[in-house]
């Protein structure tokens, strides 16, 4: 499986995100939360996904953005622990919850942990 994170992968349509955080259930590693929730989506991928940073933890675009970047890139990175063990379709929303910012090693094994428990709970 390629490494990458293309446009079909990424969560975009309002509908979705507003259906998503209506309905969807949430777990947590801190500082990184994930809510999802599975239902049918366009793309041929088996999950779309979104990144944010909240913007009264972060004042300046430059600090949010840089976090998303890394939240991205760390999320494409370990994505195949996901797509895996899931065979219906998923939309989540990762958010970065923390107060300050973190370095992209502890992004990085935040993203595993929270992954794993996602993958953790869906089996259940």
């Amino acid at each position: 499986m390629k490494q990458t994170l293309g446009k079909q992968e990424r969560l975009k349509s309002k509908t979705l995100l507003g259906k998503l955080y209506k309905e969807g259930t949430s777990v947590k590693s801190f500082p990184l939360r994930m809510v999802y929730l599975q239902t049918e989506h366009t793309s041929s991928f088996p999950a779309q996904v979104g990144v944010s940073v909240p913007k009264r933890n972060f004042k300046k675009a430059v600090s949010r953005n840089r976090i998303k970047r890394l939240l991205r890139e760390s999320y494409r990175k370990q994505k195949q622990i996901v797509y895996k063990t899931i065979d219906v379709p998923y939309v989540y929303m990762i958010s970065y919850i923390g107060k300050e910012e973190c370095s992209y090693a502890d992004i990085e094994v935040k993203m595993e942990k929270l992954l794993q428990a996602f993958v953790k709970k869906i089996n259940q």
